[in-house]
């Protein structure tokens, strides 16, 4: 998600005065109305324009008269002062970019660290099964279990077999339950006694 964030009001009121001098709109050696009435162009508070006004004197851009609002002194500084503004919006659209790269970044990251986690997750507890009993049958196309459950197949009751994860494509699910609905080339992976083979290859009509 892209950061927009916006100048104070009073610094893109600064820089709009700083582009009308900029463009020659208002004159070098021109006046620039009083608080009130430029508060009253922009819709703002007189407190706004004064801090306005301050960002442009600091910039020798104007010079504000005593109760007499501003004269302008250099329409070179007024683009001067735009073009670093520019940069500086530049800059901070980079920094917000980054940030957003960052944070993505640390996401993947987390993401990377629960997948090892679910490997190594795997690994254990399929370490804990004697490897001699651990088979794989893959469920060929005219079985006739295709579309049932486990359970409606009573799995466990004429194979002797406990399921302990199923392959399909390329996802590996584990322990499945009784509600796994099995489906042609479904590779399933199943521990138990050295009887298990011919019963499972039985009962799925390989």
């Amino acid at each position: 998600m892209k950061h927009s964030i916006e100048p104070p009001v009073y610094s893109q009121i600064a820089l709009d005065i700083a582009a009308r001098i900029a463009r020659g709109d208002l004159k070098e050696k021109a006046k620039i109305s009083g608080r009130s009435l430029m508060a009253s162009e922009y819709n703002v508070s007189p407190e706004t324009i004064r801090r306005s006004f301050q960002l442009l004197v600091d910039m020798d851009i104007i010079e504000v008269l005593p109760n007499s609002g501003a004269i302008i002194l250099s329409r070179e500084k007024a683009s001067n002062y735009i073009e670093k503004y520019n940069v500086g919006k530049d800059f901070r659209s980079l920094k917000n970019e980054l940030k957003d790269l960052l944070n993505e970044r640390d996401h993947i990251n987390n993401q990377i660290i629960e997948i090892i986690d679910n490997i190594f997750d795997i690994s254990e507890r399929f370490r804990n099964i004697n490897p001699l009993y651990t088979l794989e049958f893959e469920i060929p196309e005219n079985s006739s279990i295709i579309g049932k459950t486990v359970n409606e197949t009573n799995f466990w009751h004429n194979t002797g077999a406990t399921i302990v994860a199923m392959k399909r494509v390329d996802k590996i699910t584990l322990s499945p339950g009784p509600y796994l609905i099995f489906r042609a080339h479904d590779v399933i992976i199943v521990t138990g006694d050295t009887g298990i083979s011919q019963r499972i290859e039985a009962l799925i009509g390989k």
